[in-house]
């Protein structure tokens, strides 16, 4: 069990550094940290050593289905979730399979037993047929991710026919 938490927290820090988003989202993230005093707000600090302050998480829906589209449309859903540990709640990221889904999640601890909301858009341009995309929440839970998606079906419009001229 220590060996699959190290190994998330060595995944998820790797997937941190490699992205060359630094800017912005790095200050917020630090400023998160120093406001959540000792609360594990980076898998990569979670060790066997401050396991107690590991929390968990419960979304209320591990899946939306929003059905048929037309392509080009955009869906918007917000997945409620509850901290149902015993610890607050830090949500270090939240992640699309792809560039068309864009999560935006709270950067505030969540308290034991409080709920809260992240709020996903998926865009469609672009898209046919079935879909199934995936956020990825990293947070100081166990296990340090956990899944929800949106699916459905994208379908594409008949092109109309131009009368030829004469």
């Amino acid at each position: 069990m220590k060996k699959y938490l190290f190994g998330a927290a060595i995944f998820a820090l790797i997937g941190f550094t490699a992205c060359n988003e630094q800017s912005a989202a790095t200050e917020e993230t630090e400023s998160t940290e120093s406001a959540t005093t000792e609360a594990v707000a980076d898998p990569a600090q979670i060790t066997a050593d401050n396991v107690e302050e590991l929390t968990s998480i419960e979304f209320t829906e591990e899946a939306f289905d929003f059905g048929e589209i037309t392509q080009g449309e955009k869906v918007e859903h917000t997945f409620k979730f509850k901290n149902t540990g015993e610890n607050d709640l830090v949500i270090v990221s939240a992640k699309g399979s792809c560039g068309c889904t864009i999560p935006e999640w709270p950067k505030e601890p969540i308290a034991p037993g409080e709920e809260g909301e992240m709020f996903v858009v998926f865009n469609s341009d672009g898209k046919k047929g079935k879909q199934h995309k995936k956020v990825t929440v990293v947070a100081n839970t166990e296990p340090a991710t956990t899944v929800v998606a949106l699916r459905g079906d994208i379908i594409v419009p008949e092109a109309t026919e131009e009368p030829a001229a004469e």
